[in-house]
């Protein structure tokens, strides 16, 4: 059964941008992986550090059973995610114990560090997965095949300097939009911590309407995720695209996005 794994920063991140790609990708025959690099732990102005991370842990796990995803345990604190051998070998053994050939994750410029330092990791890490003299932790063989690594869109839609962002292909959430919203609602702790940090009056309704508005954008989808897929050299053997393959109608390549990519 081919697989895909999801790499995100936080709790809730992957039913944000990933949580429907996931979903459709399931039910098209794929095994499919739930991987947050951070327990969480700061998300609260309500308990201490290790009861927030515990809460969160349990908001997490019954999300990825409501996406019928393979939950992988958090490596890190909050803001501690760096760019380093340790937590990268972590991310290395997550990405070998899923044998995906896809990796969905977080888009390589982000509004925070955490994410765009998660991207980071799941990219390198997705470039070993073949290579036997690099050793995961815990230690997991190395497995053949081709990788592809698609970037979610940043949060706001745009870059930290406030620019907009294109997607390169749109994967079409509506028949599952009802199913990533309750996968995102598991995240109960969530509701009071963004309304208080973020202003972003409802995690539920912000949600819907990002997925909306870029459903909007594809010009097609009522609801819809987009994707960016890295450049293949060193990842597979040739610039396939197997969510394409995989989704076949419920996913639609950017023509504009595509066409700015040749002019460079």
């Amino acid at each position: 059964m081919p697989s895909a794994i999801a790499i995100t920063a936080h709790p809730d991140d992957i039913e944000f941008i990933a949580g429907g790609t996931l979903l459709m990708l399931r039910q098209a025959g794929w095994d499919i992986h739930y991987f947050n690099v951070s327990r969480g732990n700061c998300g609260s102005v309500q308990h201490d550090s290790e009861t927030t991370a515990q809460i969160r842990l349990k908001e997490g796990m019954e999300a990825a059973r409501i996406l019928g995803a393979q939950f992988h345990e958090p490596i890190a604190n909050d803001m501690e995610i760096v760019y380093a051998p340790q937590l990268m070998r972590k991310v290395s053994a997550a990405i070998r114990a899923s044998k995906a050939s896809i990796v969905l994750t977080h888009s390589p410029v982000d509004y925070m560090e955490d994410h765009t330092n998660t991207c980071r990791l799941a990219v390198s890490a997705a470039f070993t997965h073949g290579m036997p003299n690099w050793i995961t932790d815990p230690p997991l063989p190395p497995y053949d095949g081709d990788v592809t690594v698609y970037h979610a869109m940043p949060h706001g839609l745009r870059t930290p300097l406030r620019q907009h962002v294109m997607a390169g292909a749109y994967v079409d959430t509506s028949s599952v939009h009802a199913i990533k919203r309750e996968a995102l609602a598991a995240h109960q702790s969530q509701k009071h911590w963004l309304d208080v940090s973020q202003g972003m009056d409802s995690y539920l309704v912000s949600m819907d309407d990002l997925s909306r508005e870029v459903g909007r954008r594809s010009g097609r989808f009522e609801y819809a995720e987009g994707w960016r897929r890295h450049l293949h050299l060193g990842f597979s053997a040739s610039d396939s695209d197997p969510l394409e393959e995989a989704l076949g109608d419920h996913y639609l390549v950017n023509a504009e996005y595509e066409a700015g990519l040749d002019e460079v």
